[in-house]
């Protein structure tokens, strides 16, 4: 699993912490995330997921990176920075 955010979108709800507090934090200045583990831990992904769903600002993009090919592909659920769906 790879973990990107948009600190230029976070709006400082703080929910992806309480979820994951392993895999983010907020800066103390502001309150926006801070990403503490890009690649987390297997037993950390489903917080993460989580996170990724409920974040209101869509900051966070979960994505796989697939070994026979070497690239990331995104499992957020089709959920775009814009908030549109894929069609």
């Amino acid at each position: 699993m790879r973990v990107t955010v948009d600190t230029d979108r976070c709006c400082g709800s703080g929910q992806c912490v309480l979820l994951a507090p392993e895999v983010f934090d907020q800066r103390e200045e502001d309150g926006i995330v801070a990403l503490l583990a890009p690649r987390p831990a297997p037993a950390h992904e489903a917080a993460v997921r989580e996170a990724a769903v409920v974040c209101p600002a869509g900051a966070i993009t979960v994505g796989e990176t697939t070994p026979e090919r070497g690239h990331d592909q995104r499992k957020d659920g089709g959920r775009r920075r814009d908030g549109g769906q894929r069609k």
